[in-house]
């Protein structure tokens, strides 16, 4: 049985928006998007950067770092950077695509929960 944990206030966070909280010391990104919520890691599982400060558009996620973009609603890669050349070759090596982690969420109330698994 999935053990759920309290991340936010629906309150907190409006259509369309995006939220890093932390749970358990972990930081997680909360988004909502066409009324569903969603709950990923906040950093990118490529370079480490900080998913809350990219862009979010539907429910594509874009790294402000190396510009991948991620679909929510899967977590897979869209696209994996806009890198070119040798900086891509190199960077390909060192960090070859990967999907975001996704955690389950449940609404309560007014309260967002997250199980981290």
């Amino acid at each position: 049985m999935r053990e759920y944990s309290e991340a936010a206030s629906v309150n907190n966070l409006g259509e369309g928006t995006m939220k890093k909280v932390t749970v358990h010391d972990h930081a997680i990104l909360l988004a909502m998007v066409k009324g569903r919520y969603y709950a990923v890691d906040a950093r990118c599982p490529h370079f480490g950067g900080d998913l809350s400060e990219g862009t979010l558009v539907d429910t594509i996620l874009t790294c402000l770092i190396h510009h991948s973009q991620f679909d929510l609603w899967e977590g897979y890669v869209i696209r994996w950077t806009d890198l070119t050349g040798i900086r891509l070759t190199f960077a390909s090596r060192q960090q070859p695509p990967k999907s975001l982690k996704q955690y389950p969420v449940l609404v309560k109330g007014d309260k967002i929960l997250i199980a981290l698994e």
